[in-house]
């Protein structure tokens, strides 16, 4: 998949009325590869990636990151859910600053590699933290080159999320997941006309209608294991009832109402690596108290119910194996675990305590 079929996430996601959302399709290109051909080498320790829970272009290198066991290999910076019109912050930080790179505002790491750098500051991005710099934010590459380049650091046992004979069908599906669905979701809540926004939303429920399909009768999207199109479909799915449904106006159905694809994300949720990584709360701040176009009051709505994520999904049935020949990870590390009140079974607890 060339790095050139996605774009990334912004810090300034606008209507402009009259008009279609367009994506930014600019991002830092530069890879970090075993042979350093790019002047960057895979080594353990040498970068951070920085990511924010509540984006959905970060989450997928969360997911990847956790499921090969990259931890030690590529330690990870957390950004906090809100930000200003211009950079991510690192808010969940003592003082607010990043306790390695030593910043308070993304955008410094990306001004030290391009002084007076204009494009959205992004996240994920890694950061070389000897000099400060971004590296790379082209999140599309950043994560099939943690499935392959950094191959050598994988914990034993790492699923293989971009086999090579199924690359071929991973870059088709995963492709017409980001037109459609990913970034369809942005283009129905960030439509300027009502034009735009009906041409967007036949083409996000045409699109999950066929993934309904491809998914009736097969446990995962492409093959019989987890790979890089599942992750990439997971973190859309996971924020569509919290947020895209209601707050982007997507509300043909509800993911909870849509049976194939509600049962096929949790069963991706209730597996490790996948729903231990999902901030509830970040994400629906992140979306409701930033993206003040869409919702001028900042009120974060308190639903919706969160238990029935923990609920039966039966996809067993359908055979598969998630991890391959490999086997699942180990529990988070506490430095990254996310907060019990922000998850399913933290609501399930709350809820408890309040009937009581």
């Amino acid at each position: 998949m060339g790095s050139g079929t996605e774009a990334h996430e912004t810090t300034g996601a606008y209507v402009t009325a009259g008009e279609s959302f367009t994506r930014d399709m600019n991002y830092l290109t530069t890879r970090i590869t075993r042979d350093g051909a790019q002047g960057y080498p895979v080594e353990a320790g040498r970068y951070r990636l920085v990511v924010s829970r509540a984006c959905p272009w970060a989450h997928r290198a969360i997911i990847v990151r956790r499921l090969l066991g990259l931890e030690q290999a590529l330690p990870m910076g957390i950004c906090g859910p809100t930000h200003d019109r211009r950079s991510w912050t690192f808010d969940l930080d003592p003082g607010g600053v990043d306790p390695v790179l030593g910043i308070a505002r993304l955008q410094d790491a990306y001004f030290a590699r391009v002084p007076g750098y204009e494009r959205g500051i992004t996240v994920p991005a890694i950061v070389e933290v000897s000099t400060g710099q971004v590296v790379t934010n082209d999140y599309a590459q950043l994560t099939l080159d943690l499935d392959v380049e950094w191959a050598a650091h994988h914990r034993a046992g790492a699923p293989d999320l971009y086999p090579e004979h199924l690359r071929g069908e991973i870059d088709e599906v995963a492709l017409a997941i980001f037109r459609d669905v990913n970034n369809g979701v942005y283009r129905c809540g960030f439509a300027g006309s009502q034009e735009a926004y009906e041409r967007a939303y036949v083409r996000l429920f045409d699109r999950l209608d066929r993934l309904t399909e491809r998914l009736r009768d097969q446990r995962f999207l492409v093959g019989d294991t987890i790979t890089e199109a599942d992750v990439r479909l997971f973190t859309t799915l996971v924020r569509f009832d919290a947020v895209y449904h209601g707050h982007f106006k997507c509300n043909r159905s509800k993911l909870s109402e849509m049976p194939v694809l509600w049962a096929y994300a949790r069963d991706l949720f209730q597996t490790p690596g996948f729903g231990d990584t999902v901030d509830f709360e970040h994400i629906k701040a992140h979306y409701y108290v930033v993206q003040t176009d869409l919702n001028p009051t900042q009120i974060v709505p308190s639903g919706p119910d969160l238990a029935n994520w923990l609920t039966p999904h039966g996809r067993e049935s359908l055979g598969g194996r998630p991890f391959g020949a490999g086997s699942p990870p180990g529990p988070p590390r506490a430095a990254e675990t996310v907060p019990a009140a922000h998850t399913p079974a933290g609501s399930v607890a709350s809820f408890g305590s309040d009937a009581d």
